[in-house]
């Protein structure tokens, strides 16, 4: 089963230093019918102003994953990481039994846009961290680049939860497959293109979440850059 999520159908705010674009509940915005997709909380489209951002507030028992689009993101947190992730570059950390951080524009004179994806951790109560890993954005050329995983590695930020996200720069008339696992979900966000996903038809900023298909077939209806999430 596939249901797409158009673009416009996202809840959208602007505060002028901030324009914010909502897959699911969050803040100030709650739909009881959309709250999570299994174990993914959020996934917000942000972009924040140059000098801009986000304050020191709490976090627990959350895994919180920040996909930088362009610009760079500045981490700052109570257990004393400090980090700056550009394009290439992937967030995550574990809030676990608690922890404080604010993270920021960089950059003084460039705007930041970046997903920041919100998922339920396999244990509640672990001990918090953090880690800020690259990858090589050529590596996502026409295949699906591994960006966060359980197990983590070379170019791979560690997960606690039994999920992937991977990212495509799938070329026009290009296609792959995605084979998944039994009782799985998959969360697929179109960042720019045209995307078919065993037939639907994604555009730019379009979503569908996906159960039931043991096969994924994607092709490109023209050049599209894509983030795929296996969830269980």
């Amino acid at each position: 089963m596939i249901q797409v999520f158009p673009a416009h159908t996202r809840n959208s705010s602007d505060l002028g230093w901030l324009k914010g674009y909502k897959s699911f509940s969050f803040g100030d915005y709650f739909d009881e019918n959309n709250t999570s997709f299994g174990v993914m909380r959020v996934c917000n489209y942000d972009e924040i102003a140059a000098g801009r951002g986000f304050g020191p507030h709490p976090h627990s028992d959350m895994e919180i994953v920040s996909v930088v689009l362009s610009g760079a993101i500045k981490h700052e947190d109570s257990l004393g990481n400090v980090a700056i992730t550009a394009v290439g570059g992937v967030q995550r950390m574990s809030a676990g039994s608690g922890v404080i951080h604010a993270e920021y524009n960089a950059s003084d004179s460039e705007p930041l846009s970046l997903f920041q994806l919100w998922f339920m951790p396999a244990k509640r109560g672990t001990e918090p961290s953090f880690e800020n890993v690259t990858y090589v954005p050529e590596a996502m050329t026409n295949a699906l680049l591994p960006v966060v995983t359980p197990e983590g590695g070379e170019h791979q930020a560690k997960i606690y939860q039994d999920m992937s996200i991977y990212l495509s720069k799938l070329e026009a008339g290009k296609e792959l497959v995605f084979n998944q696992g039994e009782n799985r979900r998959i969360f697929l966000m179109v960042i720019s293109g045209k995307l078919e996903a065993n037939k639907a038809q994604l555009e730019t900023m379009d979503s569908a979440r996906m159960e039931a298909e043991s096969t994924l077939l994607l092709r490109a209806a023209e050049d599209a850059h894509f983030m795929l999430i296996d969830l269980p």
